[in-house]
């Protein structure tokens, strides 16, 4: 993409983001999905600003969005290109109204991410990279400063981030590995941001999560020079018949800087 499409996407990404801060200081309500998962009005509106922004700025690509019903997987497989977009990350952290919530959008080519934005509203924060492409914070209108993930320094501990919201089962015997630790939770994709900046180093999901939750924040890492992989250190995929992905291991940090016989297991 040239660089004026990936500045139209990050418009619309802050767009839609500042209209879910609206919602959250001035009032929103909440309803139950199907799934009986929460949904408000806030996701709602961030959906229609970025599919109708979308659609206007790049007709040809097919978009994978959390509060839309997707196209079979016959036709999504066929997909070169498509846009991966979670218009709430964090929704029960915004019914609570714990600021750690954020709109996830991501170009997927291939199956891999090559581009992610993540906005944080509370912040007006905006997270962009990618692989090949600079990893960089803005808030609001300032400076676009670069992101470099990076290893614990000689002494410091291993900081690893687990979900506020979603309790993962398995996790406290694979912090066993690790003796010293320092355990941080984090809601929504801002897990990824931590990743991004340095300021944490290791992500191990040892359950399932969908690919909106995580598309955008794998694409920012990498482009931070983090790495993002399945558990047992096999690559990852999206636009996957169920759009679901399998545990994996989000890390600030190379091959090697932790042994691989600490860091990869098979999947539970």
């Amino acid at each position: 993409m040239t660089p004026l499409d990936l500045n139209a996407l990050q418009g619309l990404v802050r767009l839609a983001g500042h209209a879910v801060l609206d919602l959250y200081r001035n009032g929103f309500s909440v309803e139950e999905k199907s799934d009986h998962t929460p949904v408000t009005t806030a996701d709602r509106r961030s959906s229609e600003i970025l599919l109708e922004g979308l659609a206007r700025l790049f007709p040809d690509i097919p978009v994978i969005c959390e509060e839309t019903e997707s196209a079979p997987y016959a036709v999504r497989r066929r997909y070169k290109r498509c846009f991966v977009v979670d218009p709430l990350d964090g929704t029960k952290e915004f019914i609570r109204h714990c600021d750690e919530f954020c709109v996830l959008l991501a170009l997927v080519e291939n199956g891999s991410p090559a581009f992610g934005a993540i906005h944080v509203p509370a912040t007006d924060t905006l997270y962009c990279g990618g692989p090949g492409l600079p990893a960089t914070r803005r808030v609001a209108n300032g400076p676009a400063e670069p992101l470099r993930a990076a290893a614990p320094a000689p002494g410091q501990p291993l900081v690893i981030l687990a979900s506020r919201s979603h309790p993962d089962p398995g996790l406290t015997a694979y912090l066993g590995r690790f003796p010293g630790c320092r355990l941080v939770h984090r809601g929504s994709a801002l897990k990824f941001c931590a990743l991004a900046d340095g300021t944490a180093h290791l992500y191990p999901r040892l359950g399932p999560l969908r690919e909106w939750d995580i598309a955008a924040g794998h694409a920012v890492l990498v482009g931070a020079g983090g790495a993002m992989t399945a558990l047992d250190g096999s690559p990852l995929r999206y636009n996957t018949a169920e759009l679901v992905s399998g545990p994996f291991l989000a890390r600030s940090f190379s091959d090697g800087v932790v042994p691989s016989n600490l860091l990869f297991m098979e999947a539970p």
